[in-house]
């Protein structure tokens, strides 16, 4: 297994999580009037011989722009299981949400908290690659749950169609893999 421990956008490469972190910060301050998502989202997709999975942390400003950064696990053989794919996908989502503590998460609200009366606004969520419809979704029968892990932490799950981040992941997923950043081999 390749677990990248690091992430990545366009104009960088080896961001930590505190990195990334303070990059939220930093385009959170450039317009603290805003409102902002803080989305988590986790994508997979079987190739020959593995099964990619990318994960995406944007905090997006809505309607004016987004800031971006994605990291890349590659699980050495093909999944087949629906059920699998979604929960290592969920897995890999809480793993990033769990870095964004209850600390953290009360820094970046205190950067919109003077500008609140003004419409500025936070929120975190997750969104998931499931939907509930049962007749044009395999995952219907595994959403719930992935639903109650992510509100477990405090966070909001969203789920197709409302889970529209998941979008980024899947273009990412679909790429061949290609080793970008320092990994760690278990």
């Amino acid at each position: 297994m390749i677990h990248e421990t690091t992430f990545r956008n366009f104009s960088e490469q080896h961001l930590h999580m505190h990195d990334v972190f303070d990059r939220i910060a930093q385009f959170m301050k450039q317009e603290p009037r805003a409102v902002y998502q803080i989305v988590i989202t986790t994508d997979s997709q079987v190739h020959k011989g593995l099964t990619k999975f990318v994960t995406f942390l944007v905090a997006y400003r809505v309607g004016h722009g987004a800031w971006l950064c994605s990291r890349q696990i590659i699980i050495p053989r093909e999944m087949d299981s629906v059920q699998e794919k979604l929960s290592l996908e969920t897995i890999y989502s809480q793993e990033i949400a769990g870095y964004l503590d209850e600390q953290k998460r009360a820094a970046l609200e205190d950067i919109i908290l003077p500008y609140v009366d003004q419409g500025a606004d936070i929120k975190f969520m997750v969104d998931i690659d499931g939907g509930t419809d049962k007749i044009r979704n395999k995952t219907a029968a595994y959403v719930g749950e992935m639903v109650r892990r992510i509100e477990s932490m405090g966070l909001i799950a969203r789920v197709k169609p409302e889970s529209v981040m998941v979008s980024v992941a899947d273009r990412e997923t679909k790429k061949p893999f290609r080793p970008k950043c320092e990994a760690s081999i278990p």
